[in-house]
């Protein structure tokens, strides 16, 4: 599902990211951990193609992304890659369904298969009855089930997730991790979740850590 190679990128004189290689499988679940500055966001931004490495080479689900311009990765990042992130970046205007749908307005895709598509995500994620609610009128826990649900909207090929418990309560934490395996049982989905959450660096496949830019 990803292949990176040679990875390196740096802000200024701060060499970041020191030559990474990484492989993930579809359907396999890896954790990423290491202390902050070690480069775990700046190499999840990286993979997501939310940012561009200075030297390497990337391909995701087979496509060679690293030498793709900005407007067809912007495509490929909609229509192939999910997001889930600490602070759920839901929209505090729209509705839980609303939120969700948004990336297949992006797309292109009619409203009507939209609505119905986010419907069925919300419902799997026990959300049926939070449809028409607002993020300020929902739980933490329930702002993340929308992020993720909104993270499956386009099918994407692949899930990364930047600290996704990081700002839940222990149970809110614990439904979320069990969330996220059960997406993987019922739909193969890939995840790449960078935690400084022992408890699902535990429950993965696998979990790397970096140091001083590397993955060890």
């Amino acid at each position: 599902m990803i292949q990176a190679r040679n990875i390196h990128k740096s802000f200024g004189k701060l060499h970041v990211l020191k030559g990474v290689n990484l492989e993930v499988q579809k359907g396999e679940v890896v954790s990423i951990m290491g202390k902050s500055g070690a480069g775990k966001s700046t190499l999840l931004h990286i993979l997501g193609t939310l940012d561009l490495a200075d030297e390497g080479q990337l391909l995701i689900n087979g496509e060679d992304v690293s030498r793709m311009g900005a407007k067809k990765m912007a495509g490929f990042r909609n229509s192939n890659i999910g997001f889930v992130f600490q602070f759920h970046h839901l929209l505090p205007e729209f509705t839980a369904l609303e939120n969700t749908y948004i990336p297949a307005l992006i797309a292109r895709q009619p409203e009507n298969k939209a609505r119905e598509r986010a419907r069925e995500l919300l419902d799997y994620l026990g959300l049926s009855a939070r449809l028409s609610h607002k993020p300020a009128q929902l739980s933490g826990g329930e702002q993340q089930r929308v992020a993720v649900a909104r993270s499956l909207m386009n099918q994407p090929a692949i899930v990364f997730a930047d600290e996704p418990s990081g700002n839940l309560d222990s149970a809110s934490s614990q439904e979320l991790h069990q969330l996220l395996f059960n997406l993987r049982r019922d739909f193969q989905q890939t995840f790449i979740i960078v935690t400084h959450n022992k408890e699902l660096a535990a429950m993965s496949d696998r979990c790397l850590e970096m140091q001083d830019g590397r993955l060890m």
